[in-house]
């Protein structure tokens, strides 16, 4: 009999006893894998803590960062904001109404009325160089001397061959009326008188071919001494005194250029052609020309002409202005920014460019009146450098915000200060568009209209302000 008690059944329904090696083999597998199973559920446990720990975390970084962004962000024209806010501090400038003149700007180019590269007309040694590099000369001076030896030579031959035709024209000459006395007397034949004056006529003619001849060496020997075609001023010799110089030497001796008055050539688009040909009518426009940098008025001419055609490629068409340059501020081949002013706007209203603000329904400034700002749409008419035409919406005198329009909306408080007329705080980063206002440089003219840098785009100083102005647009 087996006592049951003590005894265990395997897979196989195998009795096993407690006391044998088998039972004890599986008991110690047993407790294992209940340790196994309570680690890994364990390590689970902890590994969902740490996610939800994450998102959490996630979560609080992302709507404290949403919420910071927001408070900071500029509100929309008209939003509601918060209670208990105080005073914003803004800068201010009057609407003002001057006279202001309408450019159109073109890139130019210099171009020299006139352009001589002075050759010789003789083969010869140079002799004598008269002239100075970067001299003035007048038309007629004399630049240089060629060796006029073999010219004056060819002269004299000349006259000494004239002298002795003359001699055989005047014997012939004799002959011939002495054979006209005899052919009437019926001496000699008609035919002998007749073969007379034929030889009288051929040395009349060898004299006017030596004539021609002589006229010709005098010529030669005025070209040994070279004069300036025109007045201008002469660039750098090309040959030095000494060398033998040939008339068909292709360099020459020096390049004259006329420089008083100077000429420009620039280019407008197609557009504006109409507009500039009805101005035109009216009488003379004024052009100005400025430097690389569009900072420094050079001269002030008037325009010439107009080319007769449209370059297709470009959409441009070319105009010619002259200048009288008399203080040699322009070079031939210089580059220079074109101004053409078409007219002059009287009593427009202007305020800085850095007032204005675009929006979805349209350009608006922000005017202050009894500290409080007001947000005021505006139709602007022409931007001219970096003030702004306004043809309707503010008047004369309206305090306009220049600077802190970005932490503005219509009613806020405000707190004003006098700003600087070209836009932003006291200290403004732009050009100063106005002439006597300070700030910048004077407008050309003395209109004190503000120099633009195109036609209707602002010059390179804008103030920072404006940056914020494209990101409300």
């Amino acid at each position: 009999m087996v006592d049951e008690s003590n005894t265990y059944r395997d897979r196989n329904d195998m009795p096993i006893s407690q006391n044998s090696p088998d039972h004890e083999l599986r008991s110690a597998a047993d407790l294992n894998s209940t340790r196994n199973a309570e680690g890994a559920a364990k390590s689970r446990i902890w590994l969902w803590i740490l996610i939800l720990v994450i998102l959490a975390g996630g979560g609080y970084y992302y709507f404290k960062t949403r919420g910071s962004a927001e408070s900071k962000a500029a509100p929309a024209p008209g939003a509601t904001r918060g209670a208990g806010m105080g005073a914003v501090s803004v800068a201010v400038v009057p609407a003002l109404k001057r006279d202001v003149p309408y450019y159109l700007s073109g890139l130019g180019t210099v171009t020299p009325f006139n352009t001589v590269t002075v050759k010789s007309r003789v083969d010869g040694e140079l002799q004598k160089v008269h002239f100075q590099e970067w001299q003035f000369v007048k038309a007629g001076d004399l630049l240089a001397e060629i060796d006029p030896r073999p010219y004056q030579v060819a002269l004299e031959q000349m006259e000494g061959q004239l002298s002795r035709d003359q001699a055989q024209l005047n014997n012939a000459r004799v002959d011939l009326a002495r054979y006209a006395q005899l052919s009437k007397e019926g001496v000699i034949a008609k035919q002998q008188e007749d073969t007379q004056q034929a030889t009288v006529g051929q040395l009349e003619g060898a004299i006017r071919v030596d004539q021609a001849q002589i006229d010709n060496e005098k010529l030669q020997l005025a070209y040994c001494k070279i004069t300036a075609p025109l007045s201008g001023r002469v660039g750098l010799r090309l040959v030095d005194q000494g060398n033998m110089i040939r008339a068909t030497d292709p360099n020459g001796l020096v390049v004259i250029t006329q420089v008083q008055p100077v000429a420009t050539l620039f280019t407008l688009p197609e557009d504006s052609l109409p507009e500039v040909i009805q101005h035109m009518k009216n009488g003379q426009l004024n052009v100005e020309a400025y430097s690389r940098d569009d900072e420094t008025k050079l001269s002030t001419g008037r325009l010439l002409t107009i080319d007769n055609q449209i370059d297709p490629t470009t959409g441009t068409v070319r105009l010619k202005a002259e200048f009288p340059n008399s203080d040699l501020s322009l070079w031939p081949n210089q580059f220079v920014n074109i101004r053409l002013m078409l007219e002059v706007r009287k009593d427009a209203i202007v305020v800085p460019l850095a007032a204005i603000q675009r929006g979805t329904q349209g350009s608006y400034v922000y005017t202050v009146s009894n500290g409080h700002a007001n947000l005021q749409p505006v139709n602007v008419s022409l931007t001219q450098g970096n003030i702004c035409l306004i043809a309707s919406g503010l008047s004369a005198g309206d305090q306009v915000v220049v600077d802190g329009q970005d932490r503005l909306q219509s009613g806020s408080a405000v707190e004003a200060h006098s700003g600087s007329p070209n836009g932003g705080g006291p200290q403004g980063g732009g050009q100063a568009g106005q002439a006597g206002q300070g700030g910048g440089r004077k407008g050309p003219g003395n209109s004190g209209a503000p120099a633009g840098g195109g036609q209707n785009g602002g010059p390179k100083g804008q103030s920072k302000k404006e940056g914020r102005q494209g990101k409300q647009s």
